[in-house]
């Protein structure tokens, strides 16, 4: 690290606007979202004005209490030595509940600078807070800023700056003087190793009784038992622990500072507080919801994406038409002339444009579907609406054993599923924590989209298809309803739901900078896959497409003389498929096209429409119907084959990029396969009992299978009524009491 670095830390709660002023005074592009668990590690970046300051970014907490792990991460970050200064972020149109944790960050005796961002919400609202009162009474300097409207941020730097040389802070809030003698004894106690400026946090932290405090201390038996009876007679004294006491004495100077610096407007509802009393209430909330994300994938795969998709897959890929309706050649017209004038082999020319234009091709084609459905989540994420989805699910999620914490990586993976897994951090509870993990990815993600499109055209066509997108969104969240119900009732995952506490942030319309970053990120993310991990499949996926064994020879398929014309029956994909087919039999796709599909769906899940385009381009020779639809359903023997494929390949395991997040969550091989596991089976389940009755109900068919479906069907229905086992509503491990 450099000399001449200066560090600086934000910090501060969930939803003040952390991320955003990091976004906007580093220029970076880290993710903002309206709920909490959206910055799960720190992140760190240059300030863009001056590249020696590094901006840490710490995850948003409510407390230095270290019973979550983003807790941990912040404190253990703040405590390092670090950080030269501490930007404390706070939501000023919450200013009693965010300056519970600003008390705490001061005490650290770090250099602290409290920014009261949304400024300009304050300012319409009506109040009126007495910065230099504020400042006074908390011993460090405050500056208004709005982080979304880019004001008051130099400011903000610049007394940062400034305050890093003084190099510690000095807390200027006091308790009860009953409770300051106890902590200036405890502070006695303290080694001398302790410096001065972090002396009070320390004593402040022992009287808590926080374990790791205590080992960094390292008190000796005697100052350790010395602090035990002082604080034992504290407790006598006020008759309450220590810790809800400290909590006490905390909200009792916040109270002062609040009658002191803050002059509040007449009281009136609210912009915000009028539409939640409609969209959080207990009977309209969850029909709000469904409403709304079935607006959002009809405007995104049935109406504005699928003609701009449509036009990319007739146009680009297809047979070539400008946007005047003029004939012109496409990208695999132009690419195959390219190539034949280079005087490629058939080899390459079937490599290039079979495999590689079609497969990417084939993917990209459904940026434009994307695009729509990003524009649209992103909206209702920066807006505010996601995070009262959050808290409506919570009422919906907490009668089956769930928390509302459990929702909220399920809608970040609405965009993929990494980060999803990865907002499971914020769960405490260890056991909620894993289930969590092993149900996020139900939840279609972006890179899912395109498998819903195409079944959407495979299953009713492109004219009648409305529901089907939706259905499949919900068919997501039913499944992680289910699993929740059941998973709970067993001895893995018996327990009490998380307690779910969350701020509703004011509603508002987004910044174009902030919801253009959010579409980009997820789309550029898409692409770069089409690019790197599809593009790698494509190549496999033709390889081993093209190249098998026919009449004792083997060699490229398409040059052997006497092949018959479907050639791919005879290739070495057609050869592995084959053997493991059997597995999807009962399901209605035990076609070795089929089966190829759902595996390399297992690297990405935009390799299934990848895989079908190639195989079929491949097949072909020629052109082949751009949108796939009518030869991906000739691939099923029925309608309810390709519904079992499309609930199969939407809730099996994610891809390769989640498993290895999975696994990072889990810390544990037997975990991560016990979720893969458990994610596969169902899904095989749920694929099984859909072909089943379909095969019942519309063709009259009955098997063995039918029997082995309605068995599965009546063991989820057991599992799912039957009373919770006797004690599983026992105390958890790993729930951490309210830190206020």
């Amino acid at each position: 690290m450099a000399a001449s670095e200066l560090h600086i830390a934000l910090a501060g709660n969930p939803n003040c606007g952390k991320t955003t002023l990091f976004n906007q005074i580093t220029g970076q592009n880290g993710y903002v979202g309206n709920w909490p668990g959206v910055t799960v590690e720190k992140k760190e970046a240059k300030l863009s004005a001056d590249k020696s300051v590094i901006i840490t970014d710490l995850p948003g907490i409510y407390s230095l209490s270290p019973y979550s792990p983003e807790e941990r991460v912040s404190r253990d970050y703040l405590m390092s030595g670090e950080p030269d200064v501490v930007i404390q972020v706070i939501d000023a149109t919450n200013l009693e509940r965010n300056l519970y944790l600003a008390l705490q960050v001061i005490e650290t005796g770090l250099p602290v600078v409290c920014a009261l961002n949304m400024a300009d919400l304050v300012e319409k609202s009506g109040d009126r807070i007495d910065i230099r009162a504020l400042s006074d009474r908390l011993g460090c300097p405050v500056v208004m800023i709005s982080a979304l409207k880019n004001t008051g941020l130099d400011e903000l730097i610049n007394i940062a700056k400034r305050e890093a040389a003084s190099k510690d802070g000095v807390p200027e809030h006091k308790f009860d003087s009953a409770i300051e003698d106890v902590l200036d004894h405890i502070e006695a106690q303290l080694p001398g190793s302790v410096p001065q400026n972090k002396r009070r946090y320390y004593a402040v932290k022992l009287f808590e009784r926080d374990t790791d405090a205590a080992k960094l201390v390292n008190l000796t038996k005697d100052a350790a038992d010395r602090v035990e009876q002082l604080i034992a007679m504290c407790e006598q004294d006020c008759d309450d622990d220590a810790e809800s006491i400290i909590t006490g004495e905390r909200y009792a100077v916040i109270a002062h500072i609040m009658d002191e610096c803050v002059k509040k407007a007449p009281a009136k509802m609210s912009t915000s507080e009028k539409i939640d009393r409609i969209v959080t209430n207990r009977i309209l909330g969850l029909p709000i919801f469904l409403v709304v994300m079935f607006a959002v994938y009809y405007l995104a795969i049935s109406t504005f994406g699928t003609a701009m998709t449509d036009w990319v897959n007739d146009n680009l890929f297809g047979e070539g038409f400008d946007f005047l309706g003029t004939a012109c050649p496409s990208i695999p017209m132009v690419v195959e002339g390219w190539l034949t004038s280079l005087g490629a082999s058939d080899l390459v020319i079937s490599l290039v444009n079979d495999g590689i234009v079609a497969g990417v091709g084939a993917v990209l084609g459904f940026i434009p579907q994307m695009f729509v459905l990003f524009i649209l989540l992103s909206f209702l994420e920066d807006c505010g609406y996601m995070a009262r989805v959050a808290f409506v699910m919570d009422r919906v999620f907490r009668r089956f054993g769930l928390s509302g914490k459990s929702f909220i990586p399920m809608l970040v993976s609405t965009g993929c599923g990494v980060p999803g897994v990865l907002a499971t951090k914020t769960i405490e509870n260890e056991k909620d924590r894993r289930m969590t993990v092993m149900t996020t990815t139900f939840i279609p993600c972006g890179a899912k989209l395109p498998i819903i499109a195409l079944l959407m055209g495979a299953l009713v066509g492109d004219a009648e298809a409305t529901w089907i997108a939706p259905l499949f969104y919900f068919l997501g969240v039913i499944a992680v309803i289910v699993s929740g119900i059941m998973l709970k009732k067993t001895k893995l995952f018996a327990g009490r739901p998380t307690p779910f506490v969350m701020e509703l942030p004011s509603y508002h319309f987004p910044s174009l900078k902030s919801w253009w970053l959010h579409i980009w990120e997820r789309v550029s993310a898409y692409i770069k896959k089409a690019f790197t991990i599809i593009f790698a499949s494509t190549i496999v996926v033709w390889f081993l497409s093209n190249f098998g064994s026919y009449d004792g020879a083997f060699g490229f398929l398409p040059a052997m003389e006497g092949i018959p014309e479907e050639f791919t029956d005879y290739s070495v994909l057609a050869m592995l498929s084959s053997a493991i087919g059997w597995i999807f039999a009962p399901l209605g796709f035990e076609s070795w096209q089929a089966t190829a599909m759902s595996i390399t769906g297992l690297v990405a899940k935009e390799n299934v429409v990848a895989t079908a385009s190639s195989l079929l381009h491949i097949a072909d020779g020629t052109e082949t119907d751009p949108n796939l639809w009518s030869a991906f359903a000739a691939m099923f023997p029925s309608m309810g084959a390709i519904a079992a494929f499309g609930a199969f390949n939407l809730l099996c395991a994610p891809c390769f990029a989640a498993m290895g997040t999975i696994r990072a969550q889990m810390n544990s091989g037997k975990w991560t396969a016990i979720a893969l596991g458990y994610e596969c089976a169902f899904a095989w389940v749920v694929g099984l009992i859909i072909n089943q009755l379909y095969n019942l109900i519309a063709l009259g068919q009955f098997g063995i299978w039918t029997v082995v479906a309605f068995a599965f069907i009546a063991l989820i229905l057991f599992q799912l009524f039957r009373p919770m086992p006797k004690g599983a509503w026992g105390e958890d491990e790993g729930v951490a009491p309210a830190a206020a």
